[in-house]
């Protein structure tokens, strides 16, 4: 059996032992946690400042290709915006399929 005088020792390797614990189980995981998370946002936004200057891009190249106009400059949004909506659907197709 313990000393009496042991006892103050023993619940302060108990305090320093839970929080080391606390510290390894909960704050360092949190921190890998929000990493991950940051990146992950700093990816889409990276991918949404991409998809929109390709969609820029498609455009100014079908504008290109039709010529001038105002019947041309409109048929010209429209088939941009029929190929972003066409590669936003495949690309929900695809994530849809590997989710299954």
């Amino acid at each position: 059996m313990s000393n009496v005088q042991e006892i103050p020792q023993m619940v302060s390797q108990l305090v320093d032992l839970s929080k080391q614990y606390v510290r390894q189980e909960t704050i360092e995981p949190a921190k890998r946690l929000g990493r991950a998370a940051g990146m992950g946002l700093l990816a889409a936004v990276l991918f949404a400042i991409g998809a929109v200057l390709l969609s820029m891009a498609t455009l100014r190249t079908i504008l290109g290709v039709i010529g001038d106009g105002p019947i041309a400059s409109a048929l010209g949004y429209l088939i941009a915006m029929g190929v972003l909506i066409a590669v936003i659907g495949l690309l929900g197709w695809r994530m849809k399929r590997n989710v299954e």
